[in-house]
């Protein structure tokens, strides 16, 4: 693969920019690119200060955080995208923003005494304050995160002060401004609630340590620890984008971020062995949205789901979400392979691959990865572990002078870490808002009433309605806030019908996810149509109809809890396990096409039936189901050697 197929970091940056709001910073210079700087700095350092010497109280570590955050932001994105005069400097309003996000920020440290003295009691300077912040918070999320969260959250505090006024159920007593104000940015149900208390904490430290793994040039790795593995297989390119996303996805907390930097390798690799473009672009799409569903990190939303859930450690979420995630990659990777097979794509030669010994010689990259999953396996807890992952990557850096982080690269780190987190802070800061109103109304349990009235109280029905709403409220969100919304508005009809808590909240997870995949708001299959030059909308189809998988998995677990390793025996996972792979198989075969040959349509029905069949766990389906997955291959067989000609695709 020659170095000027793959694209510039220019044209990178352009693609995440055009894609994800997160990556549309200003480029500073002068004074205000070092205030800038070391803003960032300072934020990086303050939270590695707590994590180390202890948590602040919940108000003084969140509005910090936040001030921080918000001022951050107004300095580094511009108000439009378009404003160019702006591009490279702040604008005057800016500078007042930034100052008003400070005094925001500056406000629970400083009156931190009279605030809980006087609790319940606001005074006008508190109401302007509080004001001041929810108006930041909703403009800093539309600069940073985008447009959707933040018209969900300004439509959840319209619903909270005009609840007299809605029609039947979602009618309650409303709340007037004051009590809106002092509920949003003086409890921890609003704006520095659970959300923006996890991203103060978990998972800043968390995207410290992806960023200090970046500087190890990991993700390059990851690159050729794919090649060499899967680049000779058939159809290699495509095995190669679908391994690399899964590891790019350990580190990266972003869909679209991961299909520009792993997309801009493997897509021009499967362009030129013929792949289509929107299918070369679907693979990628398909395979980097997957890496938010990855365990340890899952795009940082595992954190949030301990705080959600309760009573539940961080092990037990990424040890549930292991074997569904690896269904999903293993879902693609079988429809990959018979798509090669159907167009007839060959792996890649010798000399397109990276020498093996040099990529095997490196391996000692994996060891932060794998020592944050021991840490967090050891029962440590996850502030610690992100921690020591931190000092874990600096000392396996050292190892090699190429892989070597430097005093500069440690700073640099630090800086590109805070910058990440800019976007999180004000998203979970948005998704706040959303979850205060919920609880300030009971909207949560009216919404799960009426979809349980519309489903008829049937479970799937109702999960049918929730798929539906998680994947409405998760297009164009990132992944923490989509985590948040979907959780709130949309899990709690399926736990009012007996489904455990964390299976109901893995469901909406994974469609919330899958919503960057599913047109028509397709970012990250956009994004990789950007790279591919593919047509965006074909690219989402495509993209959509590898990653059936996904559409899949969520019923089978939460039908078959056994998936997520609850209560069953290591014999029965392996059952559960086993026939789920027979029917995706099965299931792929038939929306592919192609088998051991071409199956003709009779052929992709009785493929795709064995294995919606097999999926369900219930013993006599799969009876049925297996049956039908014998006659399909032997179909395939019979067919083969009666007749030489092979019948066309249906």
């Amino acid at each position: 693969m020659s170095q000027h197929e793959t694209l510039s970091q220019e044209q990178q940056q352009e693609l995440l920019e055009k894609y994800d709001p997160e990556a549309g910073t200003r480029k500073l210079g002068g004074w205000i690119g070092w205030v800038v700087f070391l803003g960032l700095l300072s934020f990086s350092l303050f939270q590695l200060y707590t994590g180390v010497f202890g948590i602040l109280t919940a108000q003084l570590q969140r509005s910090i955080h936040l001030g921080f955050a918000l001022a951050l932001i107004f300095l580094l994105f511009p108000a439009r995208k378009k404003d160019k005069g702006f591009k490279h400097k702040p604008a005057w309003y800016d500078y007042i923003l930034a100052l008003a996000s400070v005094a925001v920020g500056a406000y629970w440290p400083l009156m931190i005494d009279e605030l809980v003295l006087r609790v319940g009691m606001l005074t006008d300077l508190d109401f302007y304050i509080g004001l001041t912040a929810i108006i930041l918070v909703l403009e800093a999320t539309r600069r940073a995160v985008g447009l959707p969260i933040t018209i969900i959250a300004g439509l959840f505090l319209m619903y909270a002060i005009y609840g007299p006024y809605m029609p039947g159920f979602l009618a309650h007593r409303g709340l007037d401004l004051k009590r809106l104000v002092q509920t949003m940015f003086y409890t921890t149900e609003g704006i520095l609630g659970t959300p923006l208390g996890v991203s103060s904490t978990f998972i800043f430290l968390f995207l410290l340590f992806g960023s200090f793994l970046v500087k190890t040039g990991v993700g390059q790795y990851f690159n050729d620890l794919a090649l060499s593995i899967a680049g000779k297989r058939i159809g290699g390119p495509a095995k190669v984008a679908i391994f690399s996303s899964a590891l790019q996805g350990t580190i990266s907390g972003s869909s679209v971020a991961n299909v520009v930097t792993s997309g801009s390798f493997t897509i021009p690799m499967m362009k030129k062995l013929g792949y289509k473009k929107e299918f070369a672009g679907g693979v990628e799409a398909a395979a980097s949205t997957g890496g938010q569903l990855m365990p340890p990190v899952m795009g940082a939303a595992a954190f949030l789901m301990v705080e959600f859930i309760g009573g539940i450690s961080y092990w037990d979420i990424a040890k549930a979400a292991a074997i569904p995630a690896l269904l999903y990659f293993t879902g693609i990777w079988i429809m990959t392979h018979f798509e090669a097979k159907r167009v007839g794509l060959r792996g890649l030669k010798d000399e397109e691959m990276p020498k093996r010994k040099e990529v095997l010689s490196k391996i000692y990259l994996l060891l932060p990865i794998l020592g944050v999953i021991i840490l967090l396996m050891s029962g440590m807890s996850v502030i610690r572990a992100a921690l020591w992952s931190i000092v874990i990557t600096v000392g396996v850096s050292a190892i090699r002078k190429e892989t070597r982080i430097s005093f500069k690269d440690a700073v640099d780190a630090l800086v590109d870490g805070a910058r990440t987190a800019l976007g999180v802070a004000s998203a979970t800061a948005a998704a706040g808002i959303i979850v205060g109103v919920v609880t300030k109304t009971g909207l949560g349990l009216k919404l799960a009433n009426g979809l349980l009235d519309l489903a008829g109280g049937a479970l799937i029905p109702t999960l049918m309605l929730t798929m539906l709403a998680a994947l409405v409220l998760g297009m164009g969100s990132p992944t923490t806030a989509n985590y948040v919304i979907t959780s709130t508005i949309a899990a709690p009809a399926i736990i009012l019908l007996g489904v455990p808590d964390l299976p109901a909240h893995l469901f909406v997870f994974y469609f919330g996810i899958i919503a960057d995949i599913t047109p028509p708001v397709a970012l990250a299959a956009f994004a990789a149509a950007g790279v591919s030059g593919g047509d965006p909308i074909k690219t989402g189809v495509s993209s959509a109809k590898l990653a059936i998988a996904a559409f899949i998995i969520p019923y089978m677990f939460v039908l078959s809890p056994e998936l997520l390793m609850i209560d069953t025996t290591w014999y029965n996972l392996i059952w559960v396990v086993a026939t789920a792979l027979a029917g995706m198989t099965a299931i792929g075969a038939g929306v592919i096409g192609y088998w051991y040959r071409k199956l003709v349509w009779y052929e992709r029905i009785i493929a795709i039936s064995a294995g919606l069949l097999l999926i369900d766990p219930n013993g006599f389906t799969d009876i049925v189901g297996l049956g039908l997955f014998a006659i399909a291959i032997a179909l395939q067989f019979i067919f083969k050697r009666g007749n030489t000609s092979k019948p066309q695709v249906a």
